[in-house]
């Protein structure tokens, strides 16, 4: 059978290097082709395929890539992602997220891609009803230029479904954590804003204290909650959306969560539990934004594509997180 011949865009980042690491070793056999700027993502953490350092905003540089390669699907994770950064350099957001992933979407249709995995988020559900699951028929209501520029590119994959021969699978990420577990690769951004890092960093010694935002939300300990999913479960995700799509799948939109939440409270205590370390926290005001409560309704992706998630254990993602803030720490 004919190999498959897959392009990551971003695959040298960290979402996008646990799914090149998945689909490196896949029974499959697929043929990789990562397309990275570098501006975030590491050499190093590409596992298997080709790596092309490009930015996608080079037009012709891509589309000669396209013409070279002739692709079965694309893997769409290249883009900005820090929501504070987008409130004040919107047009960063728009360009890289937004615009750039029409011109991809373009050369797709151009070149006859038929398949298509989009990295959206959680964040286009906005501040959520501070009480029920999200489903993916909620009202989308994102609050800051991240989140719109996800929603707007979920938009443009809708209607290009309906106008050409195209499929797609977006998947809304809630708050992805923890680093592959075999320890191969990892996130390895340095001024990440994600909790479970920063709580990590703190309990390896990178960082000698770490902030708690708001302590007096209506939730039993007052600290928000979050869905925290393990990055490889979400890696096994695209994947999954990946067989999906190759034999003929319909275009959809899914949750990627667990289910169900944790505070911020109960990340730290399990940080400080499996590190055996007290970490310094320091409390202080409510950030501008944060949701009391984003938790995934995740029925859907499991009955669609089939997805097993195999790592639903906060210790479990916290303990990957903390051997690979060590791995970091003492390599050279």
């Amino acid at each position: 059978m004919e190999r498959k011949k897959i392009l990551v865009t971003g695959g040298a980042g960290y979402i996008g290097s646990h799914v090149v690491n998945l689909l490196g070793s896949a029974p499959e056999n697929y043929e990789i082709v990562v397309l990275d700027n570098l501006s975030t993502g590491r050499r190093e953490s590409v596992l298997y395929g080709e790596l092309v350092e490009e930015h996608l905003e080079n037009l012709s540089a891509v589309e000669k890539i396209f013409a070279q390669e002739k692709f079965d699907a694309v893997i769409h994770f290249a883009g900005s992602i820090v929501v504070p950064e987008s409130v004040t350099d919107p047009a960063k957001y728009y360009a890289n997220n937004t615009e750039n992933s029409l011109h991809l979407l373009k050369l797709c249709i151009q070149y006859k891609v038929k398949n298509f995995i989009f990295s959206s988020t959680a964040a286009v559900y906005g501040m959520g009803d501070g009480e029920s699951p999200c489903t993916e028929d909620d009202h989308t209501l994102p609050i800051n230029p991240y989140g719109r520029s996800k929603l707007m590119t979920e938009w443009m994959l809708e209607d290009f479904a309906k106008a050409y021969d195209f499929n797609y699978v977006a998947l809304r990420y809630f708050n992805v954590a923890g680093a592959n577990i075999d320890g191969k690769v990892g996130q390895c951004t340095p001024n990440a804003t994600h909790l479970i890092k920063i709580a990590s960093q703190c309990a390896t010694g990178v960082r000698e204290k770490m902030s708690l935002f708001g302590t007096d939300y209506p939730t039993a300990d007052g600290t928000c909650i979050r869905d925290y999913i393990h990055v490889d479960d979400l890696a096994q995700a695209h994947l999954d959306g990946l067989s999906y799509l190759l034999k003929g799948g319909e275009s959809q939109i899914l949750n990627c969560g667990y289910g169900h939440g944790a505070s911020v409270r109960e990340v730290i205590a399990a940080v400080k539990e499996v590190s055996g370390v007290d970490i310094v926290v320091e409390e202080t005001e409510r950030r501008l934004g944060d949701a009391v409560q984003l938790i995934s309704k995740a029925d859907k992706i499991q009955s669609v594509l089939g997805w097993k998630p195999k790592y639903d254990d906060l210790k479990l993602i916290v303990k990957t997180a903390l051997d690979w803030e060590e791995k970091l720490k003492n390599s050279p």
